[in-house]
């Protein structure tokens, strides 16, 4: 602390003290302005590396949920190949029966025609 007593018996004294006084103020300042501009910077730096980590978290989850969505759509695809084969088999069973029950019924059906046509 300055004794003002001082200075007032020393005046080139208190003008130099003043000065130093002055001088370390002015010192202090830069080192507080450098300090605060590096805590800026700091604090920007940290932003910016959590934004990308946010991006490549959001980038990563959407990637897993297409692969999950694709995952569904191929297991839904097999199931229903499954199930359209089972239905195709069912259809050219019933074809198949049908085509032979024509074949069996054939000659009846000619006869019942030719039945019909001589006595009409």
């Amino acid at each position: 602390m300055i004794n003002s007593s001082t200075m007032r018996h020393s005046p080139k004294g208190g003008r130099m003290a003043r000065d130093e006084v002055l001088r370390s103020i002015k010192e202090a300042e830069e080192k507080t302005r450098v300090k605060l501009e590096k805590a800026r910077t700091d604090a920007s730096n940290i932003t910016s590396k959590a934004r990308a980590k946010e991006a490549d978290t959001i980038a990563s989850g959407l990637q897993n949920a297409e692969a999950e969505a694709q995952s569904m759509l191929n297991e839904a695809r097999e199931d229903a190949g499954k199930e359209a084969d089972s239905v195709r088999a069912e259809g050219e069973a019933a074809l198949a029966a049908i085509h032979e029950h024509g074949e069996k019924n054939r000659s009846s059906a000619v006869d019942a025609v030719l039945d019909a046509f001589l006595q009409s």
